[in-house]
Parts: structure tokens; sequence; C-alpha cells
């Protein structure tokens, strides 16, 4: 009985260890498990770019809810969704795309404004100094809701509104 321990116990010290890296999630996958960005990663992924935000590193996203594509005039999100459509729905989502991390932290209380994805396109981000909330505008505004969404290639802000150019 002695030796089935000792034997047990060699194969459990000796045993092939697995030291795979844990693998977080990025901007797709997070948005994915939140559940509450179909219209989002939908419009992403006719537009051609889901897979550059689930492999560009240090990005930041300003992500619409379903509820604020939602908040559209009906027919725009099937619209925008159409294959003859592709370049309007593109601009749209770089938009809502910086080419770096941004988080909440960095911003002073005023005015900033911030290059986006969609070259020909500023976004003006504000942080409120009385209230602390997050602003983005573009042509209309957005209301950051929850900031600072970790994913292993970027950061995600939640917005009320689908930004516009």
């Amino acid at each position: 009985m002695r030796r089935l321990k000792s034997v047990a116990l060699a194969a459990v010290l000796f045993a092939p260890i697995s030291l795979a890296p844990v693998q977080a999630a990025n901007i797709v996958e997070t948005a994915q498990g939140a559940g509450t960005f179909g219209t989002l990663l939908a419009a992403a992924t006719a537009a051609g770019l889901a897979d550059a935000l689930a492999s560009t590193d240090n990005i930041t996203v300003f992500a619409p809810t379903d509820e604020a594509f939602a908040a559209l005039p009906a027919g725009t999100v099937e619209n925008l969704l159409k294959p003859e459509n592709k370049d309007a729905l593109i601009a749209i989502l770089t938009l809502h795309v910086l080419p770096r991390e941004l988080a909440s932290n960095q911003l002073p209380g005023r005015a900033i404004h911030v290059k986006t994805l969609n070259s020909a396109k500023m976004l003006a981000v504000t942080k409120s100094a009385a209230n602390h909330g997050v602003t983005v505008a573009a042509s209309n505004a957005a209301n950051v809701v929850s900031a600072d969404i970790k994913a292993d290639n970027g950061i995600i802000h939640v917005i009320d509104a689908v930004l516009l150019p």
C-alpha cells in the first residue's frame, strides 16, 4: 500500500504541467459576452470589420448598445446592412473606434478632440468636471454609460447612441 501511494505521488509530481497562457477576451468576444451588442457585432461583420476589432491591438471602441441602434429611425439599421451600403456602414462604425487606448482616467475636465479610424472625422470627448460624466460627439452626441471595460486588445466604453458622421 505504501508503495502504491509513492507511485501515485510520483506520478502527480512529475506529470507534464501545462502552462498555457490564459487568454483574455478580445473586443469582439467581450462584446459577445455582454449580450447587449448584437446589432453592433452584426454590423461589424457585415462591414468586414469584426476580424479587425478582434485582432487589432491598443484600440478604444465607443460601443453603442442594441437599444442605441433601435433608437435610430425605423429601417436605418436594415438599410445600412445591405451590401450596397457597406461604405456608409464602414464610415459609421470606424467613427466609433480610436487607434489607441483611451481610458476615462486619461480625460481632462474639458473637451478634447481625438482621431478615429474614420480618417475624415474627429470625435469631441468631454469629461464633465461636475458630475464626472463623459460624452462623445461627432455630428450628434452620446453619453458613456459604462466606461473602461478592458479587453485583451483594447478598451470598450458603452454609449447610449449611435454616432453619425
